[in-house]
């Protein structure tokens, strides 16, 4: 987190009221001794929606089609108000600024009844000068929200915006319209912190530190100041001598002692700019290939050796490149931290809620942790929601997880034609590119998402037959702010983006690609200017498709999963908690419900109860996932990335999510613990074809050991094993042996049996596969009994009888991590599982349920 000198923070409870459009005088309302005692009490940061569900005005939008009744939100005027206290000094020249971290989206801020500004923009701050307004004692701001149709039911609209066509003249989080992940619910208020900023003399406007390079014994880190005065005109022409400003810049290591630091460096022309070397450094990595080590970086600001400002922000060495082409001068698309190759692993993050200003940073850390806890190393800040928050980076930064930063524009055209409109969007651009340039953790930055690809598609189709509105954005504006204000980090125009002998976008030989032939069912390969083709059919939407995808980097891709039964329940009626209801149907907002059917109707069979339907659906993305992840880490010569569609979920849908929005993992994130895992035991194979057993090494170091096949009939009895010698070098893959199934299968049926990979000799998670598809595997029974310590707040599951499939633990809690859970057990064998909760020492373990696909306690 950055801090900076003399800041008054003004966040925390104000006021919010609403009123018809036009109904009141904007100067009445904004008066600084308006009697606003009896409007509503509001946090800040939040927004309406939040505030209103706080004091009980609406239901809860979340609750089963509760969003619906909420709709009046949007076309009413909203006003925030609150007070604060100032003490000035009156020997003293003090300037101040009013800064709001979020405002959504069109307000105009008043400070002691005087307009001092407007906004068009939710996805930036805004600062405002307001010295000559403020006063010692009590001080009243006041913030107007317009609705949004008053600033776009005028404009044109265009053949394509994905969802609703008001938003492309709109500069919000694009997701508060509908996705087909989460529904309409266009926000309003302060959803960032607000502060009063003061001032003398002089400040530090920007501060830019970029690691220019870095080995074992040197790291060069050269920190540009921007120092701009903010003395009055009148007072400047009264000095009698101009300013001498001067700056002291030190790097410190985590005991506070300095590193490396410069004093009394000169500020010339508005800018203070210097290197520092770091003698025997700590890198910043991710925190799969050594230590996420930050430093904090510290600039003081003199004027005539008075300090005036400071600034201070934890800060990590570590260069990022991305090679677009290999050793070998073949096409790639690898990201490479401090010199060493990073396979990236991950996923896509969307706003951790709906509504987004309500978000407690809570949520933010807790999704993080869960990601580096299965084994991720990168998160794709997608292009829909917003610039995320400064506590998204912090844990970033600090847990090492990279991120992957897409611009604000998502699956639309965009108005580059009007000045006012690129004005707009230049300042966002800046305004981000200045907060976010010294992250450690942020690796690219990406124009827009699918919107290149899907223009081509589009316009194919005849869905479009307008210019690319937009692409001198991604084209040609971003890239110019880029190159004045952040060169130390890559940039991607979009995503999917590349290619090559008439391919489209999502070409696999160049660039990163998405994988919509899963799920939604897309064909390829496809030429730049065919119209696309959907196969809605068993095979078009199979995860087995993934094999034939061998991009160079697969940045988007998944398929659907419900949602835990808890965050089911929580949020539905009573009586509607089952398969096929209107409100399981409502948690849905794919575009078309049949691919999920269709997609577990080859692999798991049509499940025929809401139990069927959480755990095929959750095996189904659970396998899948591991699917294509082991295949696309198994030709890590050629993949360098495989990013899942997605994370996370701002609401308590049915989604692509690995997490729910209650933050319980669903079972394709237990999976993601071992497809993840920087060593991976992989089995290829189809069925009648040979078992192939790889071994996938993303470390720094020489694997040495034995692999071990193991083979158990469903009863539990081994039936085959066999060892083999394993030497793996550093971030590569090899198979290690290949077997036939009449070897391995002893005279069964391979629907009759499990495979277990082992490692021996180094440390790996086992993994463990069916080699026919669920629907295909006849399953005994299995008894299960379960053995709980409330002391040690831990549960011991153990089956009997035959191979217990995807074993469930649950709770009617939210936000519980287990430490595994959607498992297979061998007859016999026993996993004990640890429960915690961020905020409860003790969990209600009497309501523990446990269960399998085949089995329960009993």
């Amino acid at each position: 987190m950055k801090t900076h000198s003399s800041s008054q923070d003004l966040s925390g409870q104000w006021k919010i009221q609403h009123f018809e459009v036009g109904e009141k005088r904007a100067m009445d309302v904004a008066a600084a001794a308006l009697d606003d005692r009896f409007w509503i009490g509001a946090e800040v940061p939040g927004d309406v929606h939040a505030a209103l569900v706080e004091r009980s005005i609406i239901d809860p939008p979340y609750y089963g089609h509760n969003d619906a009744k909420s709709r009046w939100i949007e076309q009413k005027e909203w006003w925030y108000r609150t007070t604060f206290n100032l003490v000035r000094d009156a020997e003293t020249e003090e300037h101040f600024e009013l800064v709001f971290e979020g405002l959504d989206t069109f307000a105009t801020i008043y400070v002691n009844g005087h307009e001092v500004g407007k906004t068009a923009n939710m996805l930036m701050s805004h600062a405002f000068d307001v010295t000559s307004l403020v006063r010692s004692g009590w001080n009243a701001i006041a913030v107007k929200f317009d609705p949004l149709h008053l600033h776009h039911r005028d404009k044109e609209t265009f053949d394509w915006s994905s969802y609703t066509k008001e938003r492309p003249w709109l500069r919000k989080a694009a997701m508060n319209f509908g996705w087909d992940w989460g529904p309409r619910m266009v926000t309003v208020g302060i959803w960032g912190t607000v502060r009063l900023e003061k001032r003398t003399i002089a400040k530090l406007e920007n501060m830019y530190a970029r690691t220019e390079s870095v080995s074992s014994e040197l790291a060069v880190l050269h920190v540009t100041a921007d120092v701009k005065s903010v003395l009055s005109y009148r007072n400047r022409q009264k000095r009698e001598q101009a300013v001498v400003a001067t700056c002291n810049v030190r790097l410190l290591d985590r005991s506070g002692h300095e590193v490396a630091g410069v004093t009394e460096l000169p500020v010339e022309g508005g800018i203070a700019d210097t290197t520092l070397n770091v003698t025997s450094p700590q890198l910043w990595w991710t925190h799969d290939l050594g230590e996420p080590y930050l430093y904090t970086l510290e600039v003081t600001l003199f004027a005539d050796g008075v300090e005036v400002d400071r600034y201070s922000e934890p800060y990590g060495l570590r260069t990022i490149e991305l090679a677009l082409h290999n050793e070998r001068g073949e096409d790639a698309f690898t990201f490479i931290l401090n010199g060493v190759k990073v396979y990236a692993k991950g996923a896509n993050w969307i706003p951790a809620d709906h509504l987004i200003g309500a978000i407690p940073n809570s949520r933010y850390r807790e999704l993080v942790e869960l990601s580096v806890e299965g084994h991720m190393n990168m998160l794709r800040v997608w292009a829909g929601g917003i610039y995320e928050k400064d506590v998204f980076y912090d844990e970033c930064d600090r847990q090492g997880v990279l991120v992957w930063q897409d611009f604000a524009f998502a699956n639309a055209l965009f108005p580059d034609f009007n000045r006012d409109f690129m004005d707009n969007v230049r300042q966002e651009v800046e305004n981000n590119v200045l907060r976010l340039r010294n992250r450690a953790s942020l690796a690219l930055w990406c124009g827009n998402n699918e919107i290149d690809w899907l223009y081509d598609m589009k316009s194919a189709s005849g869905d479009i037959t307008s210019p690319f509105y937009g692409e001198l954005i991604y084209h040609e504006l971003i890239p110019e702010v880029l190159e004045r204000l952040d060169l130390s980090r890559p940039y991607w125009p979009s995503s999917p983006f590349g290619d090559s002998n008439g391919q489209d976008a999502n070409d696999p030989d160049v660039g990163d690609r998405h994988n919509w032939q899963v799920w939604h069912g897309s064909v390829y390969p496809r030429k730049h200017g065919e119209p696309p083709l959907l196969d809605y059919s068993i095979e078009g939407v199979t995860f087995k498709n993934y094999k034939k995808d061998h991009a160079l980097f697969s940045s988007e891709f998944g398929m659907h999963a419900s949602a835990n039964r808890y965050t089911l329940e929580k949020n539905m009626p009573a009586g509607q908690f089952y398969w096929g209801s209107p409100e399981m149907a409502y948690r849905n907002k794919d575009t078309n419900h049949q691919k999920g059917i269709l997609l577990m109707e080859g692999y798991t069979g049509i499940p025929q109860n809401i139990e069927e339907y959480m755990n095929y659906s959750m095996l189904t993305q659970a396998e899948g996932l591991r699917y294509g992840i082991e295949h696309f880490r198994r030709i890590n010569h050629r993949n360098s990335g495989a990013l899942v569609w997605q994370l996370n979920d701002s609401w308590p849908g049915t989604s692509w999510s690995m997490i729910d929005y209650e933050l319980l993992p669903k079972a394709s994130f237990y999976y993601g613990k071992i497809f993840f895992h920087p060593i991976l035991l992989s089995l290829e194979h189809e069925p009648g074809e040979p078992l192939t057993l790889w071994v996938v090494n993303d470390t720094r170091d020489v694997l040495k050991g034995e692999l071990r096949l193991n083979v158990y009939a469903l009863n539990g009895e081994k039936i085959y094993s066999s060892s083999h010698v394993v030497e793996v070098t550093s971030q590569s893959s090899r198979c290690i042996a290949e077997l036939t199934e009449v070897q391995v299968l002893q005279g069964r049926r391979a629907e009759e049996v499990m495979v277990e990979l082992v490692s021996e000799g180094f440390a790996a998670p086992s993994n463990r596969y069916f080699l026919r598809d669920p629907k295909d595997v006849k399953l005994p029974e299995s008894q299960l009994s379960v053995h709980v310590n409330e002391e040690e707040q831990s549960v011991t599951v153990t089956a009997s009888g035959a191979i217990a499939r995807l074993v469930k633990l649950e709770l009617p809690l939210g936000r519980v991590r287990f430490s595994d859970n959607y498992f297979d057990l061998l007859p016999g064998e026993s996993r004990t599982v640890r429960l915690r909760h961020p905020e409860q020492t003790s969990l209600p373990l009497t309501e523990l349920r446990v269960s399998a696909m085949n089995g329960r306690e009993g």
